[in-house]
Parts: C-alpha cells; sequence; structure tokens
C-alpha cells in the first residue's frame, strides 16, 4: 500500500514509524513531516492545511490512504475532498469532525445520546457569561468552543480566574474565532483518562488508554499545554472504567453521529473523569492524541497499517489487536517559555546516543534539520518514549534518555506518571 500521513509532529512521527514496519507498506510519505520522519519516509512541504495540494499529490501519487494526524484538515474537510477524489482517507468527514470543532456540538450530542458529562450552558455574551459564573461559583471550567490547539481550556479554581478566562477568550480573543462562544461546565473531580477508538462508521474498537499530563509545571501547575507527557494504561483506567467508556461513551456517540446521517469513522478520543459513580465524558477530539499516540502505539504488537485499512473497509467487526505486556511513558521536551513565547533555533545535541537506549524511542514534534545539525522549532519539541516491564522501569529510560541529550533551551517536567506510580504502590 502506498500511504501519505499528514502532519509534522510527534504523533504523525509515531504514526510513521508504526505503519513504516508494516509488509503491506510500499512506500510512505509524510507531507510535511519532519527531520523524524524523514529517517523513516519521504517528506513532503505540504502544509497540514493545504488541502487542495494534499488531494492533488495523492492523486498523482496513487496513494492508497491517507491518514490525517491532526485535527485542523479533519475539521477543514479534507476526509471529504479525498473521498469525492476517490481516495480513501482514515479520517471523519468534515460534518463528524464537529465532535472537535465545536464543543456546543459535543455537548449537544452527549445529551442526546444520553452520555454523562458535566452540567452545562453555552455563551455567545460575555456579560451573560460573567453573570452566569459569579451565580454559580468556582471551581467551575470555561472552555472556547471552537478549535484553540489543546490551550482553550481553563479549570478556574477561583471566581477571578473563571472572570479572567471569560475576558481573555471572549472579549480579547485570545484564540480568536474559536472563543467567539464558550461553554461553561460543572468542574468534574477525579482521575483524568484518554481512551481511543478506532472507528469505522458501525463498529468501535478499544484502542489503548493513557493518562496526559497538561500541566505545564511539576504538580499540575501553571497553565495547560498540548501535553508534557503520558503514561499507558494509568491504574485508575480498570477494565470496568475502559469497558463502561466504551459501552456508556463511545458507542452511544458513534450510534448518535450514524443516526444524524454523519457516521464517525477514525480516532475517536475520549476524554474522561474517573469519579467515584463512573467514567464522565470531558470532550472529544476526532484523531490520535499527542503524546499519548507515541505512548501507545510502542505497546502495539499488531499491524497498524492492516487495521487501518480493515477500518476503512467497514471491517473493524473482525479486527482483534494484540498488546505487550508492561508500561510505557513518554516524556516531552519544550522550549524555555511555552506555552508562552519561545525561541526557536538552538540545537539539540545527544539525539543519537540517547536514541540508542534499549526499548527508548525519540520522537520529533518541533525540529527542524540544518547543516549542523537537528534544530529546535516549535514548543513541544522532542516526544521521549520508553517501554519496560512495567511503569516505573519505563520512566527511569525515558528520564535516563533525556539526562543523554544536550540542549541548553530545552526543559521537561520530572514528574510525569508520579501519580500513577504512588497508586500503584499505596
Amino acid at each position: 500500500m502506498r500511504v501519505l500521513i499528514v502532519g509534522s509532529g510527534g504523533r504523525e512521527h509515531a504514526l510513521a514509524w508504526a505503519i513504516a514496519k508494516s509488509p503491506l507498506l510500499t512506500k510512505l510519505y509524510v507531507a510535511p513531516g519532519n527531520p523524524g520522519t524523514a529517517a523513516i519516509a519521504e517528506n513532503v512541504p505540504l502544509r497540514t492545511v493545504d488541502i487542495a495540494g494534499i488531494v492533488a499529490f495523492a492523486k498523482d501519487q496513487k496513494i492508497d490512504l491517507v491518514v490525517p494526524g491532526p485535527e485542523a484538515p479533519l475539521v477543514g474537510g479534507i476526509a471529504d475532498a479525498l473521498l469525492e477524489a476517490g481516495i480513501a482517507c482514515f479520517g471523519p468527514s468534515q460534518a463528524a469532525a464537529a465532535l472537535e470543532g465545536s464543543k456546543i456540538f459535543t455537548k449537544q450530542v452527549a445529551d442526546a445520546a444520553g452520555i454523562p458529562t458535566a452540567r452545562w450552558e453555552k455563551f455567545s455574551d460575555a456579560e451573560t457569561a460573567h453573570a452566569y459564573v459569579e451565580a454559580a461559583g468556582a471551581p467551575i471550567v470555561v472552555k472556547a468552543d471552537g478549535l484553540a490547539a489543546g490551550k482553550g481550556v481553563v479549570v478556574a479554581m477561583t471566581l477571578d480566574e473563571a472572570h479572567e478566562a471569560i475576558t481573555a477568550i471572549m472579549e480579547d480573543k485570545v484564540h480568536g474565532a474559536a472563543g467567539a462562544e464558550v461553554v461553561i461546565e460543572q468542574c468534574l473531580v477525579g482521575e483524568e483518562i484518554s481512551v481511543f477508538a478506532l472507528c469505522d462508521g458501525e463498529e468501535a474498537l478499544f484502542f489503548g488508554a493513557a493518562a496526559d499530563h497538561k500541566r505545564v509545571g511539576e504538580g499540575d501547575t501553571g497553565p495547560n499545554t498540548g501535553g508534557m507527557g503520558a503514561i499507558f494504561n494509568p491504574p485508575w483506567a480498570t477494565e470496568d472504567v475502559i469497558r463502561r467508556g466504551m459501552e456508556e461513551i463511545v458507542r452511544p456517540a458513534l450510534k448518535e453521529m450514524k443516526n444524524r446521517g454523519t457516521p464517525f469513522r477514525g480516532f475517536l478520543f475520549a476524554g474522561l473523569m474517573v469519579e467515584a459513580d463512573g467514567p464522565k465524558l470531558i470532550e472529544f477530539n476526532v484523531r490520535f492524541g499527542d503524546p499519548e499516540c507515541e505512548t501507545i502505539l510502542p505497546m502495539l504488537e499488531s499491524d497498524l497499517l492492516a487495521v487501518l485499512r480493515a477500518a476503512v473497509a467497514g471491517e473493524l467487526a473482525d479486527v482483534r489487536v494484540a498488546w505487550r505486556t508492561g508500561g510505557s511513558a513518554t516524556v516531552v521536551m519544550c522550549a524555555k517559555g511555552y506555552p508562552g513565547a519561545y525561541a526557536t533555533g538552538s540545537e539539540i545535541y545527544g539525539l543519537e546516543e540517547a536514541g540508542c537506549l534499549p526499548d527508548v524511542t525519540i520522537f520529533h514534534a518541533g525540529t527542524m534539520a540544518e547543516q549542523e545539525g537537528v534544530l529546535a522549532n516549535g514548543g513541544r519539541v522532542l516526544a521521549v518514549n520508553a517501554i519496560g516491564t512495567d511503569l516505573s522501569v519505563a520512566l527511569a529510560r525515558a528520564y535516563e534518555a533525556i539526562d543523554r541529550l544536550d540542549w541548553e533551551d530545552g526543559f521537561c517536567r520530572r514528574d510525569i506518571g508520579r501519580r500513577a506510580l504512588r497508586a500503584l504502590h499505596a
């Protein structure tokens, strides 16, 4: 099969790394890719939002399957454009991608499908939103309705924080048009997990669970980011929680989307809060998570490309997926200043040495290649994954790899997985 992956981050490097191992693969392209994907695939200089250019390239190169990584091209309608051109795409239609493109739409789907989620209200007027949080009290959650690169959600622990979030999103327009409307909802309390399912419009196949670490600072402090690290199958993702997450949240959503005439095909990412009475939906995303993708795929024993081919063909009901035993952890290295302003262009040394450690894989996220070497070219720059016999071994290996790197302008959280380790040893 001739495959094109769309994207340039750590998630896309991990997808390319997994697909490159498939005996079904004959040629692999990544658009635009990064220095990491260049080592295992052919990078194509196309922007992820250049849908017309991607479709033209796929037609010219007789691509059998396109796998979009990020949400922007999916919300922009890349799957529809490829389908019209007769090219298979593992990703939802533009209408189905509204599950991530609009927090309001997701809440409406959840209510219609009877999915357990937080109480919520929507607002298009800042003054009314301010009055609502004043009456409701804190803690409370304020969400920009549209896409905001993972930074449009504020868990306000005080009324001042809630008012500041409304002002920033609706009045200062820090997320542009994405903040024209907001969802304000009850603050759920528990342990958060990311549950992934492969969907073919009819069937949903469980595809791993992870715990992401969103806050930039250790001890879960500071602003939200795109993800500072993740662990595979955290201890609170029990068999019962996963079963209920699939039966009470994922599959009802799939049925509701089909009933609306917009069946969902692709990676469905359910962000869940595990409360005392079971899991509740926080949000849906319509693609693989990042850095969850870099954490889950190293544990996959099955042929990823074969599974994706079955999903595109509507044959997931017959698919079984095999997983490694043990633990997997990913630690993200970021440029100093992230998630605020950060500098690019600093050189990263020691990548080869760190990447040669046993059971360690370094996925490039925001890098560029120059004659002098690999340079930082983003906020989240590297995703360092390690696997092991258990989570503690995986984490130790990941941090050992990070300690082999020499990057003066980089930083990471040193407490990834710490809460999970405490829970395991309690």
